[in-house]
Parts: C-alpha cells; sequence; structure tokens
C-alpha cells in the first residue's frame, strides 16, 4: 500500500514539475531583459535541473544510503537557491511598478 502511494506522489511531482518546466519556457518570450530577464534565465535553468531530478527520482532507490542522502541534500540547497532567486525576483518586479 505505502508503494503505491509513494508511486502516485512520485509520478503526479514529476507531472507538476514537467508543467512547470513548460510554463517558465513559455513565459520567457514575456520576460523583459535587464535583471528581470537575468533572473528568470536563472530560474529556467533550475527549474531544468529540478524536472532532470524529478525525473530521476524513480531510479534513486538503487542508490546507496549515503548517495541518496547526498542526493536529498543538494536537492535541498538547490532548492533553497531558487526560492531566494524567486523571492528576488518577486521584489526586482515589485519595485519596478511602484516606481
Amino acid at each position: 500500500m505505502d508503494v503505491e502511494i509513494i508511486t502516485v506522489i512520485m509520478a503526479s511531482a514529476i507531472i507538476v514539475m514537467l508543467y512547470c518546466l513548460w510554463l517558465v519556457f513559455s513565459l520567457k518570450s514575456r520576460v523583459p531583459g535587464g535583471v528581470v530577464g537575468k533572473r528568470w534565465r536563472v530560474l529556467s535553468a533550475m527549474v531544468t535541473l529540478f524536472a532532470i531530478g524529478y525525473a530521476a527520482m524513480p531510479f534513486l532507490g538503487e542508490l546507496s544510503e549515503t548517495t541518496l542522502r547526498y542526493v536529498v541534500s543538494l536537492i535541498f540547497f538547490f532548492g533553497a537557491i531558487y526560492v531566494a532567486i524567486t523571492i528576488k525576483l518577486i521584489y526586482t518586479v515589485i519595485e519596478e511598478l511602484s516606481a
């Protein structure tokens, strides 16, 4: 039962991340240049990295415990960077709209 739930959660996460990847690239042409454009490119790269990681998720069970801990640590690290960049991007957009 737990394996089925985990499989559904993983499949759902992969589908959502692929949707996010599609969104980030479909919005690319609408993002202006400058600081916002630069941060958008970094966010696009991060979403691509996460999509690859999510697609690899079903295969991570084959890794040793130590390697799996490294992978999880890297996911947390890059997730934190992604959140920081996103917040900074939103901050910059709000500053531009308030000016």
